[in-house]
């Protein structure tokens, strides 16, 4: 017990909650005790040389004296390789069987006694004794990883030792060996590591390390540690917090020979250490940057895709599921709050925005509308007719998005319907076969497994109560899981037991994949019960491939200037783990911002795909009314510049699902090359048009704007500057500087009504430009038509026209 859980657990054991955290987490320390293998002696073990080698489709099988290697290029270039048998699938984060091997890849001698892959888009070099190196076709070395190292336990006498390659077998969809028993280290075998292990890898000194899921200190990730295990930080999170709710280990490499990004298939608690590297150190060799990733057990399983940052991202997004499209209304502005209280409240908030012409599109609940805080339930005094006030905002263009947590009221209607799911119930059990339970918002709770495919059905056919309550959209809170606990981890026993989709585990594995199995369930729940809409969910925990299922928030950002530029930093990073839609809590969660931060947050927040308000029930209000006049009218500006360019984030949503984009991109995004843009973390570009610079230090009214190659023109001025390099713009309290590119086109509301018209900037001289706009196609499932256009000059006039050469009429042309 460390200082904070001392406090903390001095401060809950005066209440009656309190000491049922107390309760609850001894419970778990017991089952641990109980349920975990304890840890004996252990040895190391690396590979050793290499003993021979096995053509297979792709690449083939390397074998070591005391390992094996499964090493494939796949068709569109994604390397994937595995040691001990374990394989691409099954596997939580990847679609379906994967992707194909490429048939041209094959396996041949390399220099020094090692072997090598060679493919159009990379090469994959293996040394005689493990070392596994990414290579640009042309030969350059993207990234090296070291042998690796295992720490197995040591057989007692009388038991037969691991032997090299044993994991043959069937493995589960965390690549660990099927079958095994409570006590197993990685659910058994050799294909899930076996125990512990460490990879060490090394990539060029000028690179830069980007993403690892939602980092408060990103987007570029410094010298540091950082955990690989999903966690509520409590009390709200600044930059120097670490780890928050979503974490996952990928990772996005940036450096002069190219971008890369790497994936380690593995769903245990981690660390990863990374340090950048410095040219010309020491002696004036450069010191290359250096990636550790520790693991607690599981398989040792990776995946690189190499490419421009657009090309690796569409063959993650290829990888591992494309990206939920939100319904048009979901890219409008949201209101929440944890304490509305009453239906009262709600009219009394949503009037308070209509009659002061400002654009709502939802209002979202919390769980004080639950009765007693349990989940698919309703406070009837409170909200005593919730599907008539749905309908009546609905009328008004606004819809109820509910809050849905995990954790079930033991005892209620919810959790004896589970006790009927299966043999055994829908909920997490230890190690002796007893339904695990925490301490949560309702009382004492029992945990959905969320890995059984069975339990998923039954959580998702729950919303149909959620849907009759006429509630449009949800977002999942909580969903780490969390157990209150006055000290060590706030979470499940580790020793927990989940089914894993057949092949049993326990929460050390099924931890950080629990809010994707919820996301999962939720989402395959509402299309069945209403086929014919796209759902809206986002959550609060995942992991990778959670983008198939709906986007995330920030969590409890705290109410700070460096809340605010976490909220930046979090949007990147996820963006660039394949995350597209998500955005932070307007004003920060749990304090009451000053009109100033309010009013730059909600500039910052405006260009972000989720744009959400959201407080605590002991914070101050986020209604823009509430910071005075002023904030008012400065608030109205931003809102109704997001209205007018709510088509323009349709559109990159559509793009997102087609092309793994994500609506958010840091300025290096086209410039891989420009270093100075690659430190540049307080800007960003949204889609390919616009630039934003928001404000993010108290007092500022002008800051320096840091701009990629080409033409760019100040949206407020119609200014152009030059790029590359950095300018000066103003930033007083009611705009914040935004460029938009030149020759760009962008989809914007027309004045005149709900229409959609083109707003083009005019490109330079000599130039053309261009852009494309997918309408929403409607509420289902519809890919949308992509409509591509042409900018250029014709004498003394900038035209528009379509892929097929003809005119378009009715263009506002900008910058001229």
């Amino acid at each position: 017990m460390d200082g904070r859980d001392l406090v903390r657990a001095v401060k809950d054991i005066g209440s009656e909650r309190g000491r049922r955290a107390w309760r609850a987490a001894w419970r778990h320390r017991r089952a641990d005790a109980v349920g975990l293998p304890r840890r004996g002696a252990e040895r190391a073990r690396v590979p050793g040389l290499l003993t021979g080698t096995e053509s297979r489709p792709g690449g083939g099988v390397l074998r070591f004296a005391r390992s094996e290697l499964l090493v494939r290029v796949m068709a569109g270039g994604a390397v994937f390789w595995g040691w001990d048998g374990a394989g691409p699938t099954p596997s939580y984060a990847v679609v379906g069987d994967g992707p194909e091997p490429d048939p041209r890849a094959a396996l041949e001698p390399d220099t020094g006694g090692g072997w090598r892959v060679v493919s159009e888009r990379v090469t994959v070099a293996v040394s005689r004794h493990g070392a596994v190196e990414v290579r640009t076709p042309g030969g350059t070395v993207l990234r090296r990883e070291a042998p690796p190292r295992w720490w197995e336990p040591v057989p007692l006498a009388g038991e037969a030792a691991v032997g090299a390659g044993s994991a043959s077998g069937g493995t589960h969809p965390t690549g660990g060996a099927a079958g095994a028993g409570p006590g197993a280290v990685g659910s058994g075998g050799r294909g899930s590591g076996g125990g512990r292990w460490v990879q060490r890898s090394e990539v060029a000194a000028d690179a830069r390390f980007f993403g690892l899921g939602g980092r408060a200190a990103g987007p570029r990730l410094r010298d540091g540690a950082y955990r690989l295990w999903n966690t509520d930080p409590k009390g709200g999170f600044g930059p120097g917090v670490d780890p928050l709710y979503l974490t996952m280990p990928v990772q996005m490499v940036v450096a002069d020979a190219g971008t890369h990004l790497v994936f380690h298939d593995n769903s245990w608690d981690g660390r990863v250490v990374l340090r950048e590297g410095e040219e010309g150190a020491g002696s004036g060799a450069d010191r290359p940057g250096t990636s550790e990733l520790r693991m607690e057990g599981g398989p040792l399983r990776c995946w690189v895709l190499v490419g421009t940052p657009a090309r690796v991202l569409q063959g993650w997004s290829g990888l591992t599921g494309a990206a939920a499209v939100p319904p048009e209304w979901a890219l409008g502005y949201q209101h929440a709050r944890w304490g509305f209280g009453s239906a009262a409240e709600v009219r009394r908030v949503v009037e308070g925005y209509a009659s002061r012409g400002l654009a709502l599109s939802a209002v979202h609940l919390d769980i004080d509308h639950y009765d007693g805080h349990r989940v698919f339930t309703v406070d009837e005094e409170a909200f005593p007719d919730l599907p008539g006030l749905a309908g009546e905002l609905r009328e008004r263009g606004v819809r109820l998005v509910s809050i849905v947590d995990p954790a079930v009221k033991a005892g209620d209607a919810v959790h004896a319907s589970g006790l009927a799911v299966g043999a055994a119930g829908a909920f997490v059990r230890d190690a002796r076969g007893e339904e695990v339970r925490g301490e949560v918002w309702p009382g004492e709770c029992a945990y959905p497994d969320f890995t059984d495919p069975a339990v998923r059905e039954w959580w998702g056919g729950l919303y149909e109560e959620r849907l009759a309550q006429g509630f449009a959209g949800f977002w999942h809170d909580m969903n780490e899981p969390v157990s209150f606990a006055p000290f060590g981890d706030a979470t499940l026993p580790r020793s927990a037991r989940h089914a894993m989709d057949g092949a049993g585990g326990d929460h050390r594995e099924g931890h950080n994949v629990y809010a994707l199995g919820m996301a999962r369930a939720g989402w395959e729940g509402l299309v069945r019960l209403r086929p014919a809409e796209r759902p809206f969910l986002f959550s609060r925990s995942g992991w990778a491939g959670m983008q198939r299922y709906g986007g995330t928030w920030s969590g409890d950002v705290e109410t700070s200037w460096e809340g605010l530029r976490a909220s930046l930093a979090l949007v990147l990073g996820l963006g660039l783990c394949g995350v597209p839609y998500s955005g932070p809590d307007v004003g920060g969660f749990g304090g009451s911002p000053s009109p100033e931060l309010y009013v730059r947050w909600l500039q910052l927040g405006s260009y972000l795909p989720l744009f959400r308000t959201h407080s605590a029930i002991w914070a101050g209000r986020r209604e823009p009314w509430e910071f005075g006049p002023e904030v008012a009218r400065q608030a109205a500006e931003v809102m109704a510049e997001r209205e007018r360019l709510r088509p323009y984030f349709v559109t990159l949503a559509h793009l997102a699902r087609r092309t793994g984009a994500p609506y958010v991109r840091p300025l290096w995004w086209g410039a891989t090359e420009d270093r100075r843009l690659r430190d540049c973390e307080d800007a960003f570009l949204l889609g390919d048009a616009l630039l934003v610079a928001p404000v993010l230090e108290c007092g500022a009214d002008r800051r320096a704007v840091r701009l990629p190659r080409g033409r760019w023109y100040d949206t407020a001025t119609g200014a152009a500057y030059e790029g590359p390099g950095q300018i000066l713009l103003d930033a007083p309290q009611g705009r914040i500087p935004v460029l938009a590119r030149a020759g760009s086109l962008l989809p914007v509301r027309a004045a005149s009504g709900g229409g959609v018209e083109l707003e083009v900037w005019a490109p330079a001289r000599g130039r053309t430009g261009g852009g494309v706009v997918i309408r929403d196609p409607g509420p289902g499932f519809e890919a949308g038509t992509v409509e591509r256009y042409t900018v250029r000059w014709a004498g003394d006039e900038v035209v528009v026209e379509t892929e097929t050469g003809a005119p378009v009429s009715g263009v506002t042309v900008r910058g001229l």
